[in-house]
C-alpha cells in the first residue's frame, strides 16, 4: 500500500511541514528506516536522530524542528504511529468455528460469533460472550464467565470461578486463577491453606505472557479496568488493582495490597504485602516497596523512597570512593599534627 504524506496526515487529522506529495510505502523506528519510509519522535531527548533518520517523513509534536526534513506534526505521536501501523498492516485475522477436537462440558452458554480453538478444554457451566476467540490448548474451569470481544491465546489457563469482562486480551502461557501462596506451619510442616476466593478481571484489561493471577484466599482478587500487565507479573491472592494501571515486565505484587487507578509499576519493582499504593503513583524500576505510598507520589530504590530523596541518595553513595579518600587523607595529616604537638 501506499500513501502520500498528505493523505497520511489527513487519515491522523496531522499538519504538514513540508512535502505533501512523498509517497510512502512502509514505516520503521527512526534508527531503522529508510528512504519512502514513516517513523515518528515521541520524546525530545532523540532529537539528535532526526538529522540522521533515512526516513522520508517523520511523525512529531510542534515544538520539533528540523530544516530539510518532512514533519508531520500532531497532538500524540505515538498513538498516531500506531494509526499508521494498522494502515500498512491489517490486524490479525483470527481463528473461527469450534474447533471438533475442543472439548466442551455441560451446561455451557456459548455466545454468537465465539471461537474455540483445537484441544481447548471449557469445563461445565462455563458462559462466554459473543465475537470472543479462545485460540488452541487453552482450559477454562468449572462456572467461569469470559464476556465479549475477548482474544485468549494459546495455553492460557483459567481457573475454575473466574470472571473477565468485556474486550480482554490475555496472552500466551498466563495462569488466572491458581491457588494463593498460603501455609500454616507446625513443627517442620507447612500445611496447606485452602484458596477459596476468585479471581475477577474487569474490561479492557491486557494480560501478558505467563503473567500468574493468583486466587484470593477468600472474596476475590481484582484487576481494575483498563489496566495493562506487561509479561512474566506475579499478583498474588487478594490483590486488588484500580484501573488504567500499567504494571510493567517481572513485577511481584505480595498479598492483600491495594493499587489506586493510575498507578505505574516500573520493571522488577516488588511489593510487599497488605499495604495501600495510592492514586497516580510512580514507583522506578527495580524498588522495592515495603510500606504504603500516599497519592501522587514517585518512589525509587529498595527500600522506596520519594524521588527526589532517592537521587541525593544515591547520588551521595556514588561520592563515597572519594568520601573515603578524603577521610583517609584528613586521618594522616591528624597524626601528623598530634605528632608535632606531642613533641
Amino acid at each position: 500500500m501506499n500513501k502520500t504524506v498528505g493523505e497520511i496526515a489527513e487519515l491522523l487529522n496531522g499538519k504538514v511541514v513540508g512535502d505533501k506529495g512523498i509517497i510512502i510505502s512502509g514505516f520503521a523506528g527512526i534508527k531503522e528506516a529508510k528512504e519512502g519510509e514513516i517513523t515518528f519522535l515521541a520524546n525530545p531527548r532523540y532529537k539528535a536522530l532526526l538529522e540522521s533518520t533515512k526516513a522520508s517523513a517523520i511523525i512529531t509534536t510542534e515544538d520539533i524542528k528540523c530544516e530539510g526534513k518532512t514533519l508531520i506534526y500532531v497532538e500524540n505521536p505515538s498513538l498516531a504511529f500506531a494509526q499508521i501501523i494498522n494502515l500498512f498492516i491489517p490486524p490479525k485475522k483470527h481463528i473461527s468455528g469450534i474447533h471438533p477436537t475442543a472439548i466442551l462440558g455441560k451446561n455451557i452458554k456459548i455466545s454468537k460469533g465465539v471461537a474455540i480453538g483445537a484441544y481447548t478444554v471449557i469445563e461445565d457451566g462455563v458462559s462466554i460472550g459473543e465475537n470472543t476467540v479462545i485460540y488452541p490448548h487453552c482450559f477454562i474451569g468449572e462456572d467461569s464467565r469470559i464476556g465479549r470481544d475477548c482474544l485468549i491465546y494459546s495455553n492460557v489457563s483459567i481457573r475454575e470461578g473466574t470472571i473477565i469482562g468485556n474486550r480482554v486480551i490475555i496472552h500466551s502461557g498466563a495462569v488466572v486463577g491458581s491457588d494463593g501462596f498460603g501455609y500454616v506451619t507446625i513443627g517442620d510442616i507447612h500445611h496447606k491453606i485452602p484458596q477459596v476466593g476468585i479471581v475477577e478481571i474487569a474490561d479492557d484489561v491486557e494480560i501478558g505472557a505467563n503473567v500468574t493471577i493468583d486466587r484470593a484466599r477468600f472474596d476475590k482478587t481484582f484487576i481494575g479496568k483498563g489496566t495493562k500487565i506487561d509479561n512474566l507479573v506475579h499478583i498474588a491472592h487478594n490483590v486488588v488493582v484500580g484501573e488504567n494501571c500499567i504494571i510493567v515486565a517481572q513485577v511481584g505484587i505480595s498479598g492483600s495490597t491495594t493499587l489506586g487507578n493510575n498507578v505505574i509499576l516500573a520493571g522488577q519493582v516488588g511489593v510487599v504485602g497488605h499495604i495501600q499504593i495510592g492514586d497516580n503513583v510512580v514507583v522506578a524500576a527495580q524498588s522495592g516497596v515495603s510500606k504504603s505510598i500516599p497519592s501522587n507520589t514517585e518512589v525509587w530504590g529498595s527500600p522506596a523512597k520519594p524521588f527526589a530523596l532517592a537521587k541525593r541518595i544515591n547520588a551521595c553513595i556514588q561520592r563515597l570512593p572519594l568520601l573515603y579518600k578524603t577521610v583517609e587523607e584528613l586521618k594522616k595529616r591528624i597524626e601528623e599534627l598530634e605528632g608535632k604537638i606531642s613533641k
